[in-house]
């Protein structure tokens, strides 16, 4: 190997990162100019980078609005940028998937609409059905947060109390040609979880949003409730001909970042093994079950020899029982940390794309094969942190958090454990 182990991996996230960055992944993906007005909306973590992209290489003239998260937005000349609160939902977001609906109203089918949707618009577009407050959403999206629901279960239940997500946004652009324009961060890449899918056809029901809240026992407001046992909260369904000129195109996805990494990883001479960009499941369960497997490539050299790097990608879960500072990335190390326990020539990184894990603006953490006993020195037994969910707390003390800062894309987690 030509580089230290905690190099190697910090360069393999970049790339990671870097292979999602807009600017590198739009231009082959916009259509031509329109017969009428270019109309630019759209929304997420990486929308407005997205929407500088899109400046930078369109050839007419265009307008348009994209709500950001926090601390996400860049310049642009004719876009406005608007910036709203992740993960959980505040008033600035409200007013945003308003005028966006303002914005496209009375459209002619000379009209190009593109859309550009990025993870974490889901929180960032907070349009309320009728009946239900924001103060309802909130609640609720604290809830599902804290459930251990996955990303796609979620997202059903925003999507039918929402009056712009599943597939709403995109029929209020009718008669008006859509160009969907997404980067993924969902396992299996499904349109209508991302972000809720504002743009695109929705299967899903209130029936199938109701079982996933029964399932987590999420408490719904009576309004809530009444929209999905009714039916009223129904989505825009496929076929529906308000959606016939809607093409969608994903310009970035958990598979090409990890694909990036995994080059890194050949020219450092280290062989990566892909295991899937769709990884899902407790975040401290995950880490058992990949902990497994890396101690087996280093006592048994299966299911390929040492040295290797295990890349994955997709989005665990955590199921919040403790009051720590806490992330579904270094839940996964801290159980992976303790799986190993100090086994020598394995290290890892895990982190969130998009440069936030939890609620953290840390993006995940690096672990080494003295770890643990690094922290049983300085008086903190991992086990505890763990069960705290306090992942932060224990690798922020260690020095091995992961910090990026905004990192304008989101392709969701990256997992690499390094075998030596």
């Amino acid at each position: 190997m030509t580089s230290t182990p905690r190099d190697l991996l910090t360069r393999m996230f970049t790339a990671a990162v870097q292979a999602a960055q807009p600017e590198h992944c739009i231009a082959r993906f916009l259509p031509a100019p329109p017969k009428g007005r270019t109309l630019v909306i759209g929304a997420g973590k990486a929308s407005a980078a997205m929407a500088q992209a899109l400046e930078r290489h369109w050839p007419g003239p265009l307008e348009g609005l994209v709500v950001t998260r926090y601390g996400y937005a860049v310049p642009c000349e004719h876009i406005e940028i608007i910036e709203a609160a992740h993960p959980v939902p505040d008033e600035a977001g409200s007013i945003a998937a308003l005028r966006l609906l303002e914005r496209v109203a009375g459209l002619s089918a000379d009209d190009l609409v593109i859309c550009l949707i990025s993870g974490g618009g889901s929180s960032l577009l907070p349009m309320p059905a009728e009946g239900v407050t924001l103060r309802d959403k909130q609640d609720i999206n604290r809830a599902l947060l804290k459930s251990g629901a996955t990303i796609s279960e979620m997202n059903c239940v925003r999507r039918h109390l929402s009056a712009i997500k599943g597939g709403r946004l995109a029929a209020a652009c009718a008669p008006a040609r859509v160009v969907n324009l997404l980067i993924s961060d969902v396992p299996g890449d499904q349109a209508a979880d991302i972000a809720s899918g504002p743009t695109v056809a929705d299967p899903s029901t209130c029936a199938d949003a109701l079982d996933i809240v029964r399932r987590y026992g999420i408490t719904l407001p009576p309004a809530a409730r009444t929209l999905l046992e009714s039916g009223a909260g129904e989505t825009i369904k496929p076929g529906d001909p308000r959606l016939a000129k809607v093409d969608t195109h994903f310009i970035a996805t958990p598979q090409m970042a990890l694909e990036a990494a995994a080059a890194v990883a050949r020219d450092a001479g280290v062989a990566p093994v892909l295991l899937g960009d769709r990884i899902e499941g407790e975040a401290r369960d995950v880490g058992k079950v990949l902990g497994g497997i890396a101690l087996q490539v280093r006592d048994h050299d299966q299911p390929v020899p040492a040295p290797c790097v295990l890349l994955s990608g997709g989005e665990t879960t955590v199921t919040v029982r403790g009051q720590g500072r806490g992330g579904r990335n270094v839940e996964f190390l801290l159980s992976l940390a303790i799986t190993l326990d100090g086994a020598r020539d394995v290290h890892a990184l895990a982190g969130d794309t998009d440069g936030v894990d939890g609620v953290e603006e840390i993006a995940g953490a690096l672990i080494e094969p003295d770890s643990l006993a690094r922290a049983w020195a300085l008086g903190m037994p991992p086990r505890a942190h763990l069960d705290d969910n306090d992942g932060h707390g224990f690798f922020e003390q260690l020095g091995d958090s992961l910090v990026t800062g905004p990192t304008l894309t989101n392709v969701n987690d990256f997992r690499a454990i390094l075998v030596l």
